[in-house]
């Protein structure tokens, strides 16, 4: 990148930073490294980011040899990291890595509370295997503290993929997880085990008792959770 926006500098730094460090790029750029392909896909994880800046940031990428396009098997476009792009996931890791230790109080910060991004990172997380019965298993989230159209999501566990849902899918409920928004993004983050919001009073699991076991093992931590062991204790405090 050259002209008025570049640094103006040969130090590889500045060159990368030319790229790297626009608004939202590092976002798109954690999404098409977390497997979101399609545009509306890519668009679910940056929630608060327009359709039209994404367009444009994609197109940023593509000329920086970062990502390249092509044809969808179900029609449409896809959208894929090159080598180099995917050589950017140590990066992005390092980055995330950095603010669970030495950013933590900020990440659960109420301006940064997003239920779209939070189901949607944990849909793309859970264990579609483990289904109490391997039929249709349905759990609903119940968030205190999100914008009204927003305190109520489904994850409706069918045999090939997990959908998320937003307006009631009209199936029986298997199982009810009632927290707050924020307690839920620290459970996510692992700031606080699931252990200790039930023991606390800030999660409630309702259904039978291997439903409730069943939480555990397909609800999984973001990938980044295991850092926070290794936080300061400088930067750990974390009120409810």
């Amino acid at each position: 990148m050259t002209g008025t926006r570049g640094y103006g500098q040969f130090c590889p730094v500045a060159v990368a930073a030319e790229v790297l460090a626009e608004r939202w790029t590092p976002l798109v750029i954690r999404e098409l490294l977390l497997g979101s392909v399609r545009f509306n896909d890519l668009q679910r994880g940056v929630p608060r980011m327009s359709s039209a800046l994404l367009a444009r940031r994609l197109k940023e990428l593509e000329c920086a040899g970062i990502v390249e396009r092509r044809p969808g098997a179900r029609g449409g476009s896809e959208y894929h990291l090159t080598p180099a792009g995917r050589d950017l996931s140590p990066v992005v890791e390092g980055m995330g890595l950095w603010a669970q230790r030495w950013m933590r109080h900020d990440l659960a910060a109420v301006g940064n509370l997003d239920p779209d991004l939070l189901m949607w990172d944990i849909r793309r997380t859970v264990i579609n295997g483990i289904r109490p019965g391997g039929r249709r298993f349905v759990a609903e989230f119940r968030l205190a503290g999100a914008p009204p159209r927003r305190q109520r999501w489904w994850l409706v566990f069918e045999p090939e993929a997990v959908d998320l849902c937003y307006r009631d899918p009209g199936f029986e409920v298997d199982l009810l997880v009632e927290t707050s928004l924020r307690v839920l993004t620290q459970i996510w983050l692992g700031h606080v085990s699931i252990e200790q919001a039930l023991r606390e009073d800030r999660l409630r699991l309702v259904g039978s008792r291997a439903q409730v076991a069943a939480f555990r093992s397909w609800f999984v931590l973001s990938r980044l959770a295991l850092a926070d062991a290794a936080a300061p204790a400088a930067s750990s405090a974390n009120p409810p």
